[in-house]
């Protein structure tokens, strides 16, 4: 089994195909959420620069096929994953019922629901709900024996004791969207991927729950925002993404790292 590699194409058939049975230690996803269709967009916005919604042909299925895309690749995962080995899956609302269901009925346990609150999260358009700004992170595992680095986590803990001293980290994730000179934008300005994680997100995943050499595995890449991290943290990684734009930024963003 190759290490080091990303792999343009659908994860279910790689996972199925091309990665060893019970040979990941930890797994990152973060799949199609299934709520594109409505093409919202605000132009001129004040607070964040023009917002469009995610509108991704990868990101519409009914319920019946998102259901059964859920159950088939986290099956996969499963199949990789080593007995002792964890799998954290972003997701929100929209999804994060069908995540659940899946990963009980395959006899995963979950040992935390971790709550990201976007600091900046965008205003709200309809004024007829309260002002979306959480998404979660599941983390579950297979069987028992899993890496957890509780002093790692609390030595990178922003949060700190009244005294100065660490602090235990809670499930409650305060970060930013990602702006600035992280968030990848594509030659038209726009960014160049809809849901691009926080590299601090993945960082306290990958220090969480793998150690120095570990396998790192994100079966929904993106722009490689998981693998960027783990070869900084000296772990090896696996990518596995279905769009060719979306792996050619990948590439040359690990390219880039490993030559810094």
């Amino acid at each position: 089994m190759k290490k080091n590699i990303i792999y343009n194409n659908d994860c279910i058939e790689i996972l199925n195909k091309k990665i060893d049975e019970n040979s990941i230690d930890l797994i990152f996803a973060d799949p199609p959420y299934n709520l594109s269709g409505n093409g919202l967009k605000w132009k001129g916005n004040k607070t964040g620069g023009d917002w469009y919604m995610v509108n991704e042909e990868w990101d519409k299925m009914t319920a019946p096929e998102y259901m059964q895309f859920t159950r088939k690749w986290i099956r996969g995962c499963g199949k990789a994953l080593k007995k002792t080995g964890s799998i954290y899956i972003a997701c929100s609302y929209h999804n994060i019922s069908e995540v659940m269901i899946v990963l009980k009925q395959l006899d995963f346990k979950i040992n935390n629901i971790i709550t990201w609150y976007k600091t900046n999260a965008m205003p709200n358009m309809t004024k007829r709900v309260f002002t979306h700004s959480t998404e979660f992170v599941v983390w579950a595992i297979k069987g028992s024996g899993w890496t957890f680095n509780y002093e790692k986590i609390k030595e990178i803990n922003p949060e700190k004791q009244k005294d100065g001293s660490r602090k235990q980290m809670r499930d409650v994730w305060s970060l930013p969207l990602v702006q600035g000179k992280e968030r990848l934008r594509g030659k038209d300005g726009r960014a160049l991927h809809p849901t691009q994680k926080p590299e601090e997100m993945l960082k306290r995943i990958i220090i969480a729950s793998s150690n120095e050499g570990d396998l790192v595995l994100d079966p929904f890449l993106g722009s490689g925002t998981t693998v960027v991290v783990a070869e900084q943290l000296k772990r090896n990684w696996i990518g596995i993404e279905i769009n060719k734009k979306y792996v050619e930024f990948a590439k040359k963003r690990i390219k880039y790292y490993k030559n810094k």
